[in-house]
């Protein structure tokens, strides 16, 4: 799985490069988001899978925190890029005449590149809060990763409640804004939409919005799942079971969904294969 998320995500940035026809917002936007996914993965799965292979499972302080950092930035820059894609859309069908001004190369490469600062920005946030606590006992992280909640156990001192919380409205709140973001989006989406006559209409225009629509329920369900699930007395386990969906699942489903929920893009990818295929037998 860890494989095919780096092989598709590298496929769709591969395939939008070589596509001139391709070199639009959208796609730009769809290259970042792979980029996020790459990253993100690199963050925690090799390490997660050297860990089941052998009998060492030990990383450093330093480590621990950098893994902390990348996978809240790429976490968080995840969640900004779809917002933003879902703006891309809303201006695209609500506001088609105007679209090219709003969405200029220059406006998209400020948005991708905000994606990314405040995605740097919350990670190191969360970050410098949870590594500046005093960790005392045991040092035995009860997760395949240094993931904040399992690793907030392992603190003491006053704080510790106050920075839980903290940590807990820091991402939830990031997540909720998103969301809400993408939702009013999508209603304005919705209303302009209905009001075109044709039903072959409405099912083109919704048809772009397919294959966004559907990561930002993956993304959101799995997530939510995490950060909203009520914590029992046997939550340890039950937690880093539910977290493969998210650092795992998530990212091996997002290629494969814009890969095939995307007309254009699958038509695309069809054609760029095709075309290596005969440079090969030629």
């Amino acid at each position: 799985m860890y494989l095919f998320t780096l092989l598709g995500n590298l496929l769709i940035m591969a395939t939008v490069w070589t596509e001139h026809r391709l070199h639009t917002p959208m796609y730009l936007f769809l290259c970042a988001l792979s980029i996020s996914e790459i990253l993100f993965t690199v963050a925690i799965t090799p390490h997660m899978l050297v860990d089941l292979l052998s009998t060492n499972h030990s990383i450093t302080f330093v480590a621990c925190a950098n893994q902390m950092f990348f996978s809240f930035t790429f976490g968080f820059t995840h969640s900004f890029l779809l917002m933003i894609m879902g703006y891309d859309r809303y201006v695209a069908i609500c506001h088609p005449l105007r679209y090219n001004v709003l969405m200029s190369p220059r406006g998209c490469g400020r948005l991708v590149a905000w994606t990314w600062a405040c995605g740097s920005f919350m990670g190191m946030m969360v970050t410098v809060i949870v590594f500046h606590l005093t960790f005392c006992g045991s040092n035995v992280i009860h997760h395949f990763f240094c993931h904040v909640l399992s690793l907030l156990k392992l603190a003491c001192g006053d704080k510790i409640f106050s920075v839980t919380l903290g940590v807990i409205l820091v991402c939830v709140t990031a997540l909720i804004g998103c969301l809400f973001l993408i939702i009013l989006s999508y209603i304005f989406i919705v209303a302009t939409i209905l009001k075109i006559p044709s039903a072959e209409g409405r099912h083109k225009t919704f048809s772009t919005c397919v294959s966004h629509l559907t990561v930002v329920v993956v993304h959101y369900s799995f997530a939510s799942i995490i950060y909203l699930k009520p914590k029992g007395p046997h939550s340890v386990n039950s937690d880093a079971l539910l977290a493969t969906t998210y650092t795992v699942f998530t990212p091996f489903l997002s290629p494969i969904i814009f890969s095939f929920r995307n007309k254009e893009l699958k038509n695309a990818i069809s054609r760029s294969l095709r075309r290596k295929c005969y440079l090969l037998r030629s």
